[in-house]
């Protein structure tokens, strides 16, 4: 990485606020100094590989990151693959390629993006893994929420209503890891009501894509083995949660089977309005879209950040910064989305 003349250097402190999970430790406002440089050649760059852009929150995570980091001074490029590994590879490579200072990755497929790591770091460019985990590979920053904290929400808030009963999983896409901990959140919450026999899990499913029409399949094939004898559903995010509330639809079950899931889409949103569906976990991420861009703009300039807590990838233990998710209902969208503006009164509660 070439930097030249330091023309003018803003120190700012960066306060991160990370979730304390079983595995390991609370982090609580690291000294991050971090130094923006404005040169008499072309500004840091910073690639942005995302996996898709066919969902909202995808879409706001693109603007808020790329806002935050055109606040700094800097130039981002951004590309999205819409789930094809091979693209966003080549994606990867083509920024890389560019010239790149450090890379931003939201993996599609956690083991197939080590490759880009691979290529990264064979280049000297620095990669911070966002929301989603790149696995066996030897990751420098992960940055994301609690996604265990966010199925443990996301049970615990199903319980509450339905204590005992028939419970549907549709999970999300296998190759996705937050997939897999959100999951396991979920079975950790459930679990000692299924060893008493209060709970049954029917049926169990992941979802490849994070597919709504998937989500829609499975929800009916478990309406169809089960003869509608359902009493609880997760689902994974608002997405699939919305496919399974179009099978419910179908069968005049909607808003009689709750339905909970996460992303605070402004869909599901307004579902939880109307009563079709239950809960969503709200994941603030303008905070990670403006403390990934921070980190970015410190790592690039070569200079260390050592986060107490850490993921382990399969393949080392990854420095991670973890953000704390919030459960939202029908009694509190107005303390949590509304008045922080990820929606506005009106796109909820309004006509259009």
């Amino acid at each position: 990485m070439k930097l030249v003349k330091r023309m003018l250097l803003l120190l700012v402190g960066v306060g991160l606020l990370v979730a304390c999970t079983e595995n390991v430790e609370t982090l609580e406002n690291p000294d991050v100094e971090e130094d923006i440089w404005i040169t008499d050649e072309a500004p840091l760059k910073i690639g942005f590989a995302m996996d898709t852009l066919k969902e909202e929150r995808w879409l706001k995570d693109k603007a808020l990151f790329e806002t935050a980091i055109e606040s700094h001074g800097l130039e981002v490029e951004i590309a999205a693959a819409n789930g094809d590994d091979a693209l966003q590879i080549a994606q990867a490579e083509e920024m890389i390629q560019n010239g790149i200072d450090l890379l931003v990755i939201v993996p599609h497929n956690a083991e197939a993006t080590a490759a880009i790591v691979h290529k990264a770091h064979g280049a000297g460019i620095k990669v911070i893994a966002y929301d989603r985990l790149v696995k066996n590979a030897e990751i420098d920053l992960y940055v994301s929420f609690d996604n265990e904290k966010v199925g443990e929400l996301q049970a615990e808030a199903m319980m509450k209503l339905v204590p005992k009963g028939n419970y549907v999983f549709i999970g999300g896409a296998p190759t996705d890891n937050n997939a897999h901990l959100l999951k396991k959140g979920v079975f950790n919450a459930l679990q000692p009501a299924i060893d008493r026999g209060d709970i049954k899990i029917i049926y169990d499913e992941w979802t490849e894509d994070w597919n709504p029409e998937y989500a829609f399949a499975h929800m009916a094939e478990a309406l169809e083995i089960n003869d509608n004898q359902i009493d609880a559903v997760i689902s994974a995010n608002d997405a699939t949660a919305g496919g399974a509330i179009e099978a419910l639809e179908a069968q005049g079950l909607a808003g009689v089977i709750p339905v909970a899931g996460q992303d605070a889409e402004l869909a599901a949103v307004r579902r939880i309005v109307d009563g079709t569906q239950m809960m969503t976990v709200y994941k603030p991420i303008q905070d990670l879209s403006e403390q990934v861009a921070a980190l970015a703009v410190h790592l690039a300039q070569d200079k260390e950040f050592h986060p107490t807590v850490s993921i382990n990838n399969g393949k080392s233990e990854v420095p991670a910064v973890l953000l704390e998710p919030v459960a939202v209902n029908n009694d509190n969208l107005r303390d949590t989305i509304i008045a922080d503006g990820f929606h506005s009164e009106d796109d909820v509660y309004g006509t259009e």
